[in-house]
């Protein structure tokens, strides 16, 4: 089976593909300072839970820290197994029309990937994690680039630490839109806040780029406001996973990226 892995700033989500489709996923929190052997333990006891057989790793991270621990766990655990690391220089078959290509993001542009592969463009992909970003693809394929707004998560936890009288709360949609105690107005405030903030960016989005055919949510934190977003058409939570596999398809049938944990260039 094909491994893929996701290693973000909050979370990391892992999957495993045959056929093309998904057999088993997990999420588990992301500890940036994680050595190799640390990798390997947590990887290789989720897999081993499963039953799961390797034959193929492709990756990508935007936390450098665990993207080196990464490599090593990859060449010293995972040696012999084809395996794609996607950084700048990888095969995608996404252009970057952006400024400087090698400050985006790893996962922005697998996401691009795999949001015209399934869907077409132009389309609007809209990731909720540590940060919300907004990734824009164009009619061709391309990554037109987007917005990046602070994240539901590291808002709430924001405000609970500067302000006296204020908590984390469960992040569900409150009862009503009026909250009756603090715990419904913060609810409120991040359900129907960030969801509206969705609405207006693609909005300004589409106003910009003139049309849309999709706009795809993914993203652990999707769930908490996707509900309220008007603008969104699609959620597909696996879809940097999807389009890890795509990478890996691309790079190891060119007989990139094979052996020894190596990322392809």
């Amino acid at each position: 089976m094909l491994l893929c892995i996701d290693i973000g700033n909050t979370n990391t989500v892992l999957a495993t593909f045959e056929e093309g489709k998904v057999v088993h996923s997990w999420r588990v929190r992301t500890y940036a300072q994680a050595t190799a052997d640390e990798l390997s333990l947590m990887f290789r006891g989720l897999l081993a839970g499963d039953n799961v057989e390797i034959t193929g790793v492709a990756a990508c991270s935007t936390v450098p820290a665990a993207l080196r621990s990464l490599r090593s766990m990859l060449g010293r655990y995972y040696r012999g197994i084809p395996a794609v690391v996607v950084e700048p220089g990888t095969r995608t078959g996404v252009p970057l029309a952006i400024d400087n290509p090698k400050e985006v993001g790893a996962d922005r542009v697998v996401n691009t990937l795999a949001a015209y592969t399934l869907y077409g463009g132009p389309a609007v992909v809209v990731d909720f994690g540590t940060s919300t970003n907004f990734d824009v693809v164009s009619a061709k394929g391309e990554f037109l680039g987007g917005v990046l707004a602070p994240g539901i998560e590291i808002s709430v936890e924001a405000l609970a630490a500067r302000a006296a009288q204020l908590v984390k709360v469960e992040l569900v949609k409150p009862p009503r839109v009026i909250g009756k105690n603090t715990v419904e107005c913060l609810q409120s405030g991040v359900v129907y806040g960030f969801s509206g903030q969705v609405d207006a960016i693609v909005r300004a989005i589409i106003g910009e780029l003139g049309e849309v055919t999709e706009v795809v949510a993914t993203g652990g934190l999707a769930p908490v406001v996707l509900s309220e977003c008007a603008t969104v058409t699609r959620h597909e939570p696996m879809l940097t996973l999807l389009g890890l596999q795509l990478v890996y398809a691309r790079n190891v049938a060119t007989g990139e990226g094979a052996g020894g944990g190596r990322a392809a260039r």
